[in-house]
């Protein structure tokens, strides 16, 4: 009954991606009919506590009433937290950060259509997590064309047990994503189920040229878009923006470091800001703002009654604090670098172009590193 059951689960799924344009080709239809994505999740999910603050998750596990079709609803479904902790670790509710999910399915087959697979190709995933997306690409193509990397021993061991469950038995390598492996290198495709801060150029090296890598990329304000490039002839990589305000968790070894502690806030430089703290509520915004300000985390502290936007860049030592005044805004900077000043420079060139929208935007990768740019 419960195979049955599981079937007609995943048809239901099939025809709601379908229905949303996201499930688009026949090969990647059958893959999502046949992969039990249930298998995956036999270690169970957490779910968010409704109402919780600071956000605390509770276990949902197999033998929960109405588990088995969670595991075919369209959203992600959080499986780690703190980095060792499963659901079968925990009676009652836990306030820690996720560290690992199952992505939401929409997610994983738009991005397996935008990856633009064809018969033969070998792919290298970064991010193996619970190996849903691993095995819908086992099916799509054979086992001995798929390599999948997760830094996790403990996710990678789940992963492939689950795996095995299901027939799938891929290349799985334990080891950090941001290097590729080499060893099966080169490859057709690369698709990364990770958020970075920069496109590894030891992925480039990896594909084979008129390959393609896929990629979502992010900064620390956590505005993040999915890229598509296609590497040259010449060992450099060059695409676009997507579109569509895709979200990862961000590779653990590019995680930004502890705030530790806060510098002088009221020393350095005050002046009226020609852009306000708002502007970063904007997604679009804040992918420009992060252009210029990769590695500032933002945070909102209450002082001498008001409310303080602070920008700060731990590595740099550099930090900014907005602050409201009536309808106008402050902004007072310390540092070896101006931030704000950065920010209000690029997000003003940004606009005065007219705003293009992230999918204008044009990605370079080099052996010198990345650069992105929107098309005026």
């Amino acid at each position: 009954m419960t195979q049955t059951h599981s079937a007609a689960l995943r048809r239901a799924l099939a025809d709601r991606l379908a229905e949303g344009g996201l499930l688009r080709t026949e090969p990647w239809r059958e893959a999502v009919e046949s992969v039990p994505r249930h298998e995956f999740l036999r270690g169970g999910f957490f779910e968010q506590v409704q109402g919780s603050a600071p956000t605390a998750w509770r276990p949902v596990l197999p033998d929960t009433d109405g588990w088995l079709k969670r595991c075919y609803v369209d959203e992600s479904l959080v499986t780690q937290i703190a980095g060792t902790i499963v659901p079968g670790d925990i009676r009652g509710e836990i306030m820690r950060a996720p560290t690992s999910s199952s992505t939401m399915p929409n997610l994983v087959v738009r991005m397996l259509e935008d990856l633009q697979v064809e018969d033969g190709n070998r792919v290298l995933e970064i991010g193996t997590g619970t190996g849903y997306s691993t095995g819908l690409l086992c099916h799509r193509l054979c086992d001995e064309q798929v390599t999948s990397v997760e830094v996790d021993p403990e996710v990678s061991r789940r992963a492939g047990t689950a795996l095995g469950a299901c027939g799938y038995f891929p290349e799985l390598v334990v080891g950090d994503g941001l290097a590729g492996h080499k060893d099966s290198a080169p490859y057709d495709r690369l698709v990364a189920t990770c958020g970075v801060l920069k496109l590894p150029h030891t992925w480039v090296e990896q594909t084979k040229p008129g390959g393609v890598i896929l990629a979502t990329l992010c900064g620390w304000l956590y505005s993040s878009e999915l890229a598509r490039l296609t590497v040259e002839e010449d060992g450099t990589a060059r695409g676009r923006l997507l579109g569509g305000q895709i979200s990862f968790m961000l590779a653990r070894p590019q995680l930004p470091p502890p705030l530790g502690m806060l510098p002088n806030l009221d020393g350095g430089e005050e002046r009226r800001a020609r852009l306000g703290a708002d502007v970063l509520d904007d997604w679009n915004t804040r992918f420009v703002a992060q252009l210029a300000a990769p590695r500032a985390q933002r945070i909102s502290l209450s002082r001498n009654g008001r409310t303080e936007h602070v920008l700060i860049d731990v590595e740099a030592g550099a930090w900014a604090a907005l602050a409201k005044d009536g309808d106008d805004w402050t902004v007072r900077q310390g540092g070896p670098t101006l931030l704000w000043d950065a920010v209000e420079e690029r997000v003003t060139q940004w606009r005065s172009d007219g705003a293009p929208d992230l999918d204008q935007f044009e990605v370079m990768v080099t052996p010198q590193g990345q650069t992105i740019a929107w098309s005026s």
